[in-house]
C-alpha cells in the first residue's frame, strides 16, 4: 500500500507538470505551482525528481528505455539494421502500456511538441539523444564482436536508424493524430525506405550491387 501511494504521488506529479508545462511553457511554470497543484511539498517533489528538467523528460525515458531493452534481447543471428528494426516493433506493445499508465498519449503528444520548441529543452534533447545514440553504437558493436572505436559501421548505422525515428517523431508531433498506432505505421514506412534512401542513385530501378556497378552521374539537372 506504501509502495502504491508513493507511486500515485509520483504520477500525480508528473501529470501535474506536463499538463502545466505544455498549457503554459516550461519556464513560466513553477515547482511551487506543480506542488501546491498535488498537495504536497517542495521537498515531496525532490524526492521523486531532482529538477523540472527531469519530470519534462521523464516519459521520454521510459520509451527510450524500451527500445534498448528490447534491441538487447534481439537474436545474436540478425543483423543490425534488422535487429533495431525489430526492437522498434516489438517493443511499441510495452511502450503503449508504459505511456498509458502514467499519462494520457495525448498528453505525451503534447509534451513532445513542448520538447521541440523549448530551446532549453531541445538542447537537453539533442544532448541526450547523442547519448542515447553512443549506447546504441556500443551495444551493436558488442552483438557483433566490434571494437566501437575503431569500426565507424555501428555509429553510422545507429546515426542513420536514430535519423529515421527523429524525423518520424518530428512529423507525429505535428499531426493531428496523437495515437500510437499513427507513430508506429509511420515510423514503419519510414523504415521501409532507409535502405533505398541509402543508395547511392535514387533513379535507377533498385539499389544497385556494390560500388563498381553503381553509375555515377556527375549531373543532377
Amino acid at each position: 500500500m506504501r509502495a502504491r501511494k508513493k507511486q500515485r504521488t509520483r504520477d500525480a506529479l508528473l501529470r501535474e507538470a506536463l499538463e502545466r508545462f505544455t498549457a503554459q511553457g516550461y519556464e513560466q511554470t513553477t515547482i511551487d505551482e506543480i506542488t501546491d497543484a498535488v498537495e504536497v511539498s517542495q521537498r515531496t517533489f525532490f524526492r521523486y525528481y531532482a529538477s523540472k528538467e527531469e519530470v519534462a523528460f521523464a516519459v521520454v525515458e521510459m520509451v527510450e528505455s524500451k527500445f534498448v531493452e528490447a534491441l538487447r534481447v534481439r537474436p545474436a543471428s540478425e543483423g543490425p539494421m534488422e535487429a533495431m528494426r525489430n526492437a522498434v516493433t516489438s517493443a511499441w506493445t510495452s511502450v503503449d502500456e508504459t505511456i498509458q499508465s502514467v499519462i494520457p498519449v495525448e498528453l505525451y503528444m503534447r509534451t513532445y511538441r513542448m520538447i521541440e520548441s523549448t530551446p532549453a529543452l531541445l538542447a537537453v534533447h539533442l544532448r541526450r539523444s547523442a547519448g542515447l545514440e553512443e549506447g546504441l553504437s556500443q551495444l551493436l558493436a558488442d552483438r557483433e564482436g566490434l571494437d566501437v572505436d575503431a569500426d565507424p559501421r555501428p555509429r553510422v548505422a545507429v546515426a542513420a536508424f536514430t535519423g529515421v525515428m527523429r524525423v518520424t517523431g518530428q512529423l507525429w508531433g505535428k499531426g493531428q493524430d496523437s495515437s500510437l498506432e499513427t507513430l508506429r505505421e509511420l515510423s514503419e514506412r519510414y523504415l521501409d525506405h532507409l535502405g533505398p534512401a541509402l543508395a547511392e542513385d535514387w533513379r535507377t530501378a533498385g539499389p544497385c550491387a556494390g560500388p563498381a556497378s553503381c553509375p555515377v552521374r556527375r549531373t543532377r539537372g
